[in-house]
């Protein structure tokens, strides 16, 4: 009997401190999502979700093959042959006929008077934002209906500011060619990741996080 009653005991006690140890478990998740809660710390952890998918999907684009496996599909590269021409048209147009430069133009290439050129090739045509952008706007949370219109309006954001990206760019050509590939890859590349988070900041200001709250209080009058 003794030996029954001390195995019992022992049963309750490792009971209590499971019980004791869910406890804690549950008290500190209720903490950290209180945590989490706080303004300050859920845009900065919003932020850090952004860039996680921004670096993610760009090494995957170009590190991990994606390009290159794209690039067997017919649909894919005429995508992107009809992006680079729909940049290429616009952008020589106010070179030659708003900016005055007297470009000659073959293909997709812009020829300088001062003998350079610039090739608007697969690679300048944006799809690969207009992708980056996409995959953002499909992972991050917030309401569909108004994603259905969000996401079209940014590409065509990030269109209109690649046109305005090679109007710079002949520019330098033409001015200071020295200086065209630092500002191609140091400025005006990193200046389209600024566009894309500005455009993901006006969603979660003024769409994701409303509606949110909007739940949140939806479910407490509830």
């Amino acid at each position: 009997m003794g030996r029954k009653f001390q195995d019992s005991g022992i049963k309750t006690q490792s009971k209590e401190i499971i019980n004791i140890r869910i406890l804690h478990i549950v008290m500190q998740t209720k903490q950290f999502s209180t945590y989490l809660e706080n303004k300050h710390v859920r845009a900065l952890v919003d932020v850090m979700i952004f860039a996680g998918i921004i670096i993610f999907f760009h090494l995957l684009w170009w590190n991990g093959g994606l390009h290159k496996l794209l690039l067997n599909s017919f649909a894919f590269m005429e995508t992107e042959r009809f992006l680079a021409w729909n940049a290429f048209i616009p952008s020589s147009w106010l070179i030659d006929h708003i900016l005055g430069i007297d470009i000659r133009t073959v293909d997709r290439i812009m020829y300088f008077p001062n003998n350079n050129a610039i090739e608007i090739n697969g690679t300048c045509s944006g799809l690969k934002q207009f992708y980056q952008w996409t995959i953002l706007m499909l992972l991050f949370p917030g309401p569909w209906k108004k994603k259905l219109w969000f996401i079209p309006m940014g590409l065509l954001i990030i269109h209109i500011v690649n046109i305005l990206r090679i109007v710079i760019l002949a520019i330098i050509m033409n001015w200071n060619p020295e200086v065209w590939k630092f500002s191609h890859d140091w400025i005006l590349r990193p200046f389209f990741y600024i566009v894309i988070f500005s455009m993901w900041m006006v969603w979660e200001e003024r769409f994701r996080l409303p509606a949110l709250k909007g739940r949140k209080l939806m479910g407490k009058n509830g």
